[in-house]
């Protein structure tokens, strides 16, 4: 995430904050549908999240790098609604630390959000003096491996 010393957006105050965490989804062959974006936009208007940045990458097949404008995304999915989508938070090394998990001939979405969600929860821990000092995420198919494993166990158990 960026440490220049830009002005920092408008976040509220930092101690409401929920958790803040980002995704990096990737358009393999750079087919985008837009067929998740609706979601998000619900997500967002009914409160459940917060974006704070939402940024577009197109990795060539020679491994270039390009940050996309919405409007290069094309006319037949409307992200009107991302349009300034930007905190400050993302800067050209996030940008390429993304891009570096992206096969080449793909494009992605970098979004940077807050849990609004888990915003109570998050203030009494801190009110408490609870700190967070891991997490992660369990990718679908790893859990859906480890329930097949669950349901199948190795002959001779």
């Amino acid at each position: 995430m960026s440490s220049e010393t830009e002005p920092r957006a408008d976040f509220g105050d930092i101690e409401e904050l929920g958790p803040v965490d980002y995704i990096v989804v990737e358009f393999p062959g750079n087919r985008m549908t837009g067929e998740g974006f609706p979601i998000l936009v619900d997500l967002v208007d009914r409160g459940i999240i917060r974006i704070f940045d939402f940024a577009f990458i197109r990795k060539e097949a020679d491994g270039t790098v390009t940050a996309l404008e919405l409007q290069d995304l094309g006319g037949e999915i409307d992200l009107t609604v991302f349009e300034g989508a930007s905190s400050g938070l993302l800067d050209g090394d996030d940008i390429q630390e993304a891009a570096a998990a992206l096969d080449p001939g793909s494009s992605a979405g970098v979004i940077v959000y807050e849990n609004t969600w888990a915003a109570p929860f998050a203030r009494a821990l801190r009110r408490g003096g609870a700190q967070l000092v891991a997490a992660g995420r369990i990718p679908v198919q790893a859990l859906l491996a480890s329930l097949d494993a669950l349901e199948d166990p190795p002959a001779g158990e």
